[in-house]
């Protein structure tokens, strides 16, 4: 029993060691299959590459910027004076002429001080005529004085004379022909101081009625301002346009100042880009833009650049050359192309994220089995 046990272990340990030798020359062969390789490299799916070919010739320098269509011009229609909505008469969309009104103000004092003016203004032009026919009446009273006076002045004169005549002819007293002379430059001296009277009372009456002229004068302009004023509180478009805003109610106090609507032409819009800082330095007023509508492309040019940088961008202005095709309306989202320079001969590719002027930039060169691709450094002009 004993020398079949021995036999058994013996042939167990044969076992082990002939497998303890093979997985060594397993771990052995593997190792120097391993040490044979080299690094894997990093791959990325091709649909995510961005690929361009590097191309010589003529090349049309620009930059893209999204925006949107604004009005040339809007027009905000104020509130003139402290008022309250009557009434509403449109809303926003439609189309108006400058005589449309849009909403009506009351303002019950300003409209009260104009029929307070009105029935100033007929109460002075009847004072004026009062006056007028007062004055007349009294200088016909004083010209009536005047030719009583001249008549006895001449009586008085022919007496005198016919008293002297009877005089020279000793049938006249001494006495009563110096009465004579004296009743007649008594009279004469009455008539001219009536008629002094009468030039000065005539002058008066031109002073009395002119002044009752300026009065009047003064009532009606007060009152043609007044009116006018009134005239305001029915508030009218002005131009004519769309109304781009109306946000009054009835029954809202306005005061002046207070925007009662916009009002604007959409039939001439520009188009507002928002450029990248980083490019919007080499925009200038006067290159050529291209404003893409998505129903048409309208050709244009820059007009203005804001000085100001907002979230990274610059507003430029662009007005429009061409016709707006259909559906182009204010706020209607646009793509706009501004050309920044044509360049003859030069080599060039597609620009680069990030990628600016005079700077280097990283690029992958694709191998020519198009399977692999080496980085290099590009110089960019």
């Amino acid at each position: 029993m004993d020398v079949k046990r021995e036999g058994v272990a013996k042939r167990k340990r044969i076992k082990l060691v002939t497998y303890l030798l093979v997985l060594t020359g397993v771990v052995v062969a593997a190792s120097w299959r391993i040490s044979k390789l080299q690094p894997a490299a990093p791959s990325v799916e091709r649909a995510t590459v961005w690929l361009d070919s590097v191309k010589r010739g003529p090349m049309v320098r620009n930059v893209r910027g999204l925006g949107t269509l604004v009005p040339e011009d809007i027009v905000w229609i104020p509130a003139s004076f402290d008022s309250q909505v009557s009434k509403v008469m449109l809303k926003s969309g439609q189309e108006v002429k400058p005589d449309t009104v849009l909403v009506v103000l009351s303002n019950p004092d300003m409209e009260l001080a104009a029929n307070d003016l009105e029935w100033q203004i007929r109460q002075a032009e009847a004072n004026f005529a009062d006056l007028k026919v007062r004055l007349q009446r009294e200088k016909l009273d004083q010209q009536a004085i005047v030719a009583g006076v001249e008549s006895e002045l001449k009586q008085a004169q022919l007496t005198k004379e016919r008293d002297e005549a009877l005089q020279a002819a000793q049938l006249k007293a001494d006495l009563e022909v110096k009465l004579s002379v004296s009743r007649w430059e008594q009279l004469k001296n009455k008539a001219k101081l009536d008629k002094e009277r009468l030039d000065i009372f005539a002058d008066s009456i031109n002073a009395q009625l002119e002044s009752q002229r300026v009065l009047i004068e003064k009532l009606r302009a007060q009152y043609q301002l007044k009116k006018s004023q009134v005239s305001q509180l029915t508030v009218k478009a002005g131009v004519e346009g769309v109304i781009q805003e109306m946000t009054l109610q009835v029954g809202q106090r306005v005061t002046p100042g207070t925007v009662v609507a916009k009002v604007a032409q959409p039939w001439r819009l520009k188009a507002e880009l928002k450029i990248a800082e980083t490019q919007a330095k080499d925009v200038v007023v006067g290159q050529a833009v291209e404003i893409d509508t998505r129903n048409g492309v309208i050709p244009g040019h820059v007009v203005r650049i804001d000085p100001n940088v907002v979230n990274g961008t610059r507003t430029v202005d662009c007005k429009l050359d061409g016709p707006l095709p259909a559906g182009a309306v204010p706020d209607l989202s646009v793509d706009g192309t501004v050309e920044l320079e044509k360049l003859s001969d030069v080599v060039f590719v597609g620009r680069p994220v990030f990628g600016q002027p005079n700077s280097s930039v990283g690029l992958f060169k694709l191998d020519p089995d198009g399977k692999g691709a080496t980085r290099i450094t590009v110089r960019l002009g």
